[in-house]
């Protein structure tokens, strides 16, 4: 017997500004489905998503979601302004005996729920945005950019945890690495129209250029029937006028029938000048140490760069990339070590933080404004890599409208206030590009052009960078910081460093269980001392208080569980309850393994 949709959008139109967003669009979500949301900046995948939730009241057109299924919606700007901390706004809706969940979700995506709303950032707000959703376990999660803000650890955790789940979700990302392991489905929304594959995001962009070629050639077909018809109406000369003027009016609709055509969004004219050659030798860092409040951010490091290097920095939130690269381009002094920079250098900056925007003044202010791009006495130009061009024909390069222009820069979307960096950044010469986070809100599209662009640049690029997919693509060196002052370099993108790092625990257990391989005869080499690192010693202290937490909660399920009517009752709390049951003996018994490992090397 089919399982009734979990949500139905049927005939849904709306209209933003006097022009169609939707118009009569039919949407399904089934039980199970695990759909990827994309398009183009702009397009109206957000709005699109809270039409979902309910948040968006469409101008015609019905939400259905059948009685008892809860839908949850993960808000990108929570209104935390009721609660004291992140926990009371992340447990608000659970159940008393339920709130423990908030803290498991908080564990895998670091951050601390008795952090005050007041102290909160941005990031640390759209986590408990994430955690509430995560917790609440609704039927069908809606998730708007979840990876935005987390690291590459956390991001792993959150992929695990959704290939894992049996919820529906549709999911709005970038990060084509997190889209591939997790999608079934496609949702593409292009110009008012949503298209659905039931294929994952792996071989999206080749579907998609199949539709914009068979669109093509669609569009040339009909340029050719109106420029011939159009002869005929010129030359044309029949003595049945009734007929004639029936071609005149098929004239008519086929050119009414082009106009109806909604031509593609082009790309961002995207633009890097290297400008002068610098010095063969970029950066030498010898020794970098550095440390705040006792905490040791690095420790011994040395690095040299060389013109045309790209240097990915990864490594959890916090942990110091940042600070690193602000060292080694002489932004920040070190306690200890010296850094030696090259001849001839310019330096542009992508900064995450997008301090370098102000918020209130227009895009045009922003632009002109700028000392590195003012052009003086003239207020509506600015200089663009040595050449005086008007400012709206410079943000048009960047698909800004001349209207947005001259509205101010909190109007924007987070991809837009993106691209608007990268307008900014693009403007000037340079030969070392400092990229903090340029991924993060842009589409794939722009992410395309950006990776072809640092493949051609001449100059060299430092990149910090959470996405995997874009890392692979662009980075010949990663260095990975990994706590308490250690920072390794490995040559090549992400993909490579996980084939090049020290085997983690995990392996150790699959050692121990693998058949004795034939020695062979080597040379004999220094036996390693024994004993364990200092990260497992910690992870051996920290195991004993996982596993008690992991048995409290078993316990509690049980208690729950053992309740006779909870199935008649509440049939969708007990399914819930029965998967986070097995869910929780699964980690118990990995805990209590990796425990028994720890234990036998110590």
């Amino acid at each position: 017997m089919a399982r009734a949709p979990l949500l139905q959008l049927s005939g849904i139109s709306l209209t933003f500004g006097g022009n169609p967003l939707f118009e009569g669009l039919d949407l399904t979500v089934q039980p199970g489905d695990r759909v990827a949301l994309v398009g183009r900046n702009g397009s109206g995948k957000s709005t699109l998503m809270k039409i979902m939730a309910g948040l968006v009241e469409p101008d015609a057109g019905t939400r259905t979601v059948p009685p008892g299924v809860t839908v949850g919606y993960m808000e990108q700007d929570p209104d935390l302004s009721s609660y004291a901390t992140l926990g009371d706004y992340a447990a608000a809706h659970l159940p008393e005996d339920e709130a423990y969940r908030v803290a498991v979700v908080a564990e895998g995506l670091k951050f601390r729920p008795e952090t005050l709303v007041s102290a909160a950032s941005g990031g640390e707000r759209r986590r408990a945005a994430l955690a509430k959703l995560m917790a609440e376990a609704p039927e069908l999660m809606l998730l708007d950019e979840p990876t935005n803000h987390l690291d590459i650890q956390a991001i792993q955790w959150l992929e695990r945890e959704l290939s894992e789940t049996r919820t529906a979700f549709v999911l709005i990302s970038h990060d084509r690495a997190f889209l591939k392991a997790l999608s079934r489905a496609t949702l593409w929304v292009d110009r008012g129209q949503v298209r659905r594959r039931e294929t994952g995001f792996d071989g999206f962009e080749e579907w998609r250029e199949q539709i914009w070629t068979e669109e093509d050639d669609a569009r040339h077909k009909l340029e050719r029937k109106i420029k011939h018809e159009a002869k005929w109406a010129v030359e044309g000369i029949s003595a049945r006028r009734k007929r004639n003027m029936g071609r005149v009016r098929a004239l008519q609709d086929l050119r009414a029938q082009r106009a109806a055509m909604i031509r593609r969004q082009g790309t961002a004219a995207l633009e890097l000048d290297s400008g002068p050659t610098s010095g063969k030798k970029v950066i030498e860092a010898t020794g970098l140490c550095k440390a705040y409040d006792a905490k040791c951010i690095i420790r011994n490091f040395d690095l040299r760069v060389l013109r045309g290097d790209r240097v990915a920095f990864v490594g959890p939130n916090g942990i110091g990339k940042t600070t690193l690269l602000k060292m080694l381009v002489g932004q920040e002094a070190p306690d200890a070590g010296t850094v030696t920079l090259g001849t001839n250098l310019q330096i542009a900056v992508f900064d995450q933080t997008r301090a370098q925007l102000d918020a209130d003044a227009t895009l045009w202010e922003n632009l002109t404004g700028d000392p590195l791009m003012a052009v003086s006495g003239a207020s509506d130009q600015v200089m663009v890599r040595g050449v005086p061009k008007h400012v709206v024909a410079y943000l048009k390069d960047f698909l800004f409208s001349e209207q947005q222009a001259r509205a101010p820069v909190r109007s924007l979307s987070g991809g837009e206030k993106a691209r608007l960096l990268l307008a900014r950044l693009m403007a000037q010469e340079s030969n070392l590009l400092i990229l903090d986070e340029p991924t993060n809100d842009l589409d794939v599209e722009t992410l395309d052009l950006l990776q072809d662009l640092l493949g051609e640049y001449d100059g060299t690029v430092l990149l910090v960078s959470h996405d995997r997919d874009f890392i692979d693509r662009v980075a010949t060196t990663t260095i990975a910081l990994e706590g308490e002052g250690r920072a390794t370099v490995y040559a090549g993108g992400w993909t490579d460093y996980l084939a090049q790092r020290p085997a983690p625990v995990e392996a150790a257990a699959a050692a121990r269980s693998a058949p004795p391989k034939p020695a062979e005869p080597v040379a004999a080499a220094p036996r390693k001392a024994e004993g364990l690192s200092f990260t497992e010693r910690k992870r051996l202290d920290a195991l004993p208080d996982v596993i008690a937490k992991l048995e409290h909660e078993i316990a509690k399920l049980g208690d729950l569980l053992a309740d006779p009517d909870l199935f008649a009752k509440e049939p969708v709390k007990f399914r819930k309850a029965t998967e986070m049951l097995a869910e929780r003996q699964a980690a118990l018994g990995a805990a209590e393994e990796e425990w028994l490992i720890l234990a036998e090397k110590a």
